[in-house]
């Protein structure tokens, strides 16, 4: 089974210098991440952006469901931003053949205490199992992509 993965940049991707620095949106750690892993299916990698997804506006988000549209893969992974997942999983909403997940992390995939490794490998599971839809995976649950948010306080996705 393929899995068509894009990545759209945010804090799974970040790259911080040390405490006086900003940030930066780096190359994508889903290679390494898989490679680590060693996972067992066919994947194909592209990236459409390397943003914060408070960054993304309405035309990087037109840019991610025109790849999505033509990806002739019916699984498709995208990571993302946790502060506007949920607003992209919206303008997502539509494609009847085809399974989109979107995950990303509150920890860059760097550091060593992240919660990255783990929403990806979820996220890949869902992906294989889920029918066709717009989902986010997130702290270990798959939500409805129009019944999520957010809760920024307790650092964490959940129903709504």
């Amino acid at each position: 089974m393929d899995i068509k993965i894009l990545t759209t940049g945010g804090t799974i991707d970040k790259v911080y210098f040390d405490a006086q620095s900003q940030f930066q949106i780096g190359e994508s750690t889903i290679n390494e991440i898989f490679n680590e892993a060693g996972v067992g299916f066919k994947s194909d990698i592209e990236s459409v952006l390397r943003k914060d997804s408070l960054e993304l506006d309405d035309e990087d988000r037109e840019l991610i469901k025109s790849k999505v549209a033509a990806c002739s893969d019916k699984r498709i992974l995208i990571t993302h931003g946790t502060d506007t997942m949920v607003k992209t999983a919206s303008v997502l909403q539509g494609f009847t053949d085809k399974t989109i997940v979107l995950t990303g992390a509150m920890q860059p995939a760097r550091l060593r205490s992240t919660d990255a490794i783990f929403n990806v490998g979820y996220a890949v599971a869902a992906t294989q199992i889920l029918p066709p839809g717009v989902y986010i995976a997130m702290n270990g649950k798959v939500f409805d992509a129009d019944k999520v948010r957010k809760n920024r306080e307790a650092q964490r996705f959940e129903d709504c």
